[in-house]
């Protein structure tokens, strides 16, 4: 049987295979809320931010290394 959208099938990537994350994947991913990761990327000194114009992405690898070497944020 032939599917209604033309055959194919829209697949999502799982969080924890992405490189990048918008705000609410690494909010989901991580558990820290959008506004605090907002407010840690806002920061010149942030290794795990991309700026895609205006779009704030979260480097996923980078953010596990920063919360694995971090005491408290």
């Amino acid at each position: 049987m032939r599917q209604q959208d033309g055959g194919t099938k829209s697949r999502q990537v799982p969080i924890w295979q992405k490189s990048n994350l918008t705000l609410e994947e690494a909010a989901a991913y991580s558990g820290i809320g959008i506004n605090k990761l907002r407010s840690m990327t806002d920061s010149d000194e942030c290794k795990f931010v991309l700026w895609n114009g205006t779009k704030r992405l979260i480097k996923r690898r980078k953010l596990d290394e920063y919360l694995d070497k971090a005491f408290s944020i």
